[in-house]
């Protein structure tokens, strides 16, 4: 009897009506009905308001602030937004009642597992937030937890691959740099944007793959890579997608089917403003922490879109009044022998400096002779895509607010598909996919006019200072077009010897505490992920380019702040209730 609570008399219980008794760290609400007792859980599970002050009737227990309802024998709940509340074991002995505290309906990883997968089926933030936060403290693996929208994202949503499952793979690699609430939000938010993305868009069904049998000799990879490469050229997203299902069963590797995709990918200049790119890259990035089991789904979700994307070899500002598209064609046609004939060993003598500032001058036929000149010096394709992913950084943290507002997309375009080009040759280099570096470069030219003026590279101040609170700078995006003051402020902060681990997670949250759209998601991703590649050098131009980055994320996370919250707000209720906090005031 020792570990039960005594709840009163049945005949005091009666009299009552409602009755709540202390259940260790929480309250149970006990309650008489056609002469039976229950006892729930006194938090309303959506929103945690006492249930002891709801109403009672034909069996069903409604909570006064939302509404939701619960059948007061199992729990159960009629609305699938506000969760089921946990019921205990009631002993009546002779005229008293007694309550176990350990509830009949404990919460699972694969219970909440499950509420997650329901939250996504049926776009409810709040159950994905809770689901989320539950997880994560009960230890369970994020990128399990990523896997979950993955699965969803991919087999949810007719029209393929989009910002929603970007913004989760995105958010997915910079958990490390997160603390952990930064990680519950990042999950969070990615996860909502691929609900938000799926609903209403139907189903994903796979086409399946041609005929495979072990009898005939099965076709060779480099006769579906051409099939593929012809598909996507004229536009036939169901012929890719048998073709490349395929090459799944036939067991070609990832690395294999990278190049296969990319390369009818670059056989066209900038596709879809770099998102075609970009979303490749991802779905590649995914699969590598989630297991290639799910490939059939992960990469024919990318097919959709081929049928109705730009190609900028097709574009007036491509051709004229410079013809860009000629030079590159004719540049194009020399990378398999310069690739195949360069130096192991690099030029020492390149001068990667002049490079950048010459990637940024307006003088795009130079530029491209001068790439090629690097790239026969022995200059690999993946060093050469970090550098224009450093100029193309360059124009953000130039980018002078003059400018129109919207144009802040325009230079983050070129950066996140030079970022995108240069973690795919990091993959596999293939002079293929060495196009897409030289197509980021032209579009960093194409950009140039929105560095004119150019916004100026603040000079730290008193950096014999102590480092500031990294809380600051949230302060200051309180507030906004606090672009100038936030860059110098983060000047100062790393002149004086700031933590970079606290910078980084600080603009995590800066981020993530908004109702951010899908291109900060991907600038924060690339600016942090090229920061990482630079740190590993120590030069001047990795210390230049180090602080380039920086100031471009910052820039950009503070021409864009702040907004409503909405988003995390809603990710703070559901951590609040996991730690048993009130949300609503006591008489």
């Amino acid at each position: 009897m020792s570990e039960l609570i005594y709840a009163g008399s049945l005949q005091a219980l009666e009299d009552e009506g409602a009755k709540v008794i202390k259940g260790g760290s929480h309250a149970i609400a006990v309650f008489v009905y056609e002469k039976q007792v229950f006892a729930v859980d006194n938090r309303c599970p959506h929103m945690g308001f006492p249930l002891h002050t709801g109403s009672l009737c034909d069996g069903i227990l409604t909570c006064h602030w939302h509404h939701a309802r619960f059948d007061i024998k199992s729990g159960g709940t009629l609305d699938p937004w506000a969760d089921d509340v946990p019921t205990y074991p009631v002993e009546i002995k002779e005229d008293e009642v007694w309550v176990h505290p350990v509830p009949y309906n404990k919460v699972t990883i694969e219970k909440l597992r499950q509420r997650l997968r329901e939250g996504l089926e049926q776009n409810l933030s709040l159950v994905i937030a809770k689901s989320v936060v539950g997880l994560m403290e009960a230890g369970f693996p994020a990128t399990e937890i990523a896997k979950v929208g993955v699965s969803f994202g991919t087999s949810h949503n007719q029209s393929g691959w989009g910002s929603g499952l970007t913004i989760l793979t995105a958010m997915t690699n910079v958990l490390p740099i997160l603390d952990k609430t930064g990680q519950i939000l990042a999950l969070f938010q990615g996860l909502v944007h691929v609900a938000r993305e799926c609903s209403g868009m139907g189903t994903h069904f796979l086409l399946g793959s041609l005929p495979v049998s072990e009898d005939r000799n099965a076709q060779s990879f480099e006769q579906l890579s051409e099939w593929y490469r012809h598909c996507v050229k004229v536009r036939d997203s169901q012929g890719a997608e048998r073709v490349l299902l395929t090459s799944i069963e036939l067991g070609f590797s990832n690395e294999q089917l990278a190049d296969m995709m990319m390369t009818a990918i670059t056989d066209h200049f900038y596709v879809n403003t770099g998102h075609s790119l970009d979303f490749h890259n991802k779905a590649f990035e995914i699969l590598e922490q989630i297991g290639s089991e799910y490939r059939p789904y992960v990469l024919t979700s990318l097919l959709p879109g081929i049928g109705n994307v730009s190609r900028s070899e097709e574009s007036h500002s491509w051709q004229s009044p410079v013809n860009l598209v000629k030079p590159l064609m004719e540049a194009f046609k020399e990378l398999p022998d310069i690739l195949a004939n360069a130096p192991s060993q690099g030029d020492t003598d390149v001068d990667e400096a002049a490079l950048v500032e010459q990637i940024l001058s307006d003088n795009a036929l130079k530029t491209v002779k001068m790439m090629l000149d690097t790239l026969k010096n022995g200059v690999s394709p993946v060093r050469l895509a970090q550098l224009v992913a450093l100029a193309a950084a360059e124009r953000i943290s130039r980018f002078h607010v003059q400018n129109d507002f919207s144009d802040w997309i325009t230079v983050l375009h070129t950066f996140t598909h030079a970022h995108a080009v240069h973690e795919s040759l990091r993959r596999s280099t293939t002079p293929e996919l060495t196009r897409a570096v030289f197509h980021g470069a032209m579009s960093v030219y194409l950009d140039r006019f929105l560095n004119l003026p150019s916004a100026r590279r603040p000079e730290p101040k008193n950096i014999e200072a102590e480092p500031q609170n990294p809380a600051e700078l949230l302060e200051l995006m309180n507030k906004q077009q606090q672009v100038a003051e936030s860059a110098r402020w983060v000047v100062n902060y790393l002149a004086r010897g700031g933590d970079k681990s606290e910078l980084f997670n600080t603009l995590g949250h800066a981020l993530l505490r908004e109702d951010a759209e899908f291109h900060s998601f991907q600038m924060f991703e690339a600016a942090m992920v090229e920061h990482e590649h630079w740190q590993l050098e120590d030069s001047e131009l990795a210390r230049h380019a180090q602080e380039t980055l920086i100031l471009a994320v910052t820039r950009y996370l503070a021409g864009h702040a702040p907004t409503a919250r909405e988003m995390p707000h809603t990710a703070r209720i559901a951590i609040r209730l996991h730690r048993g906090e009130k949300l609503f005031e006591d008489e």
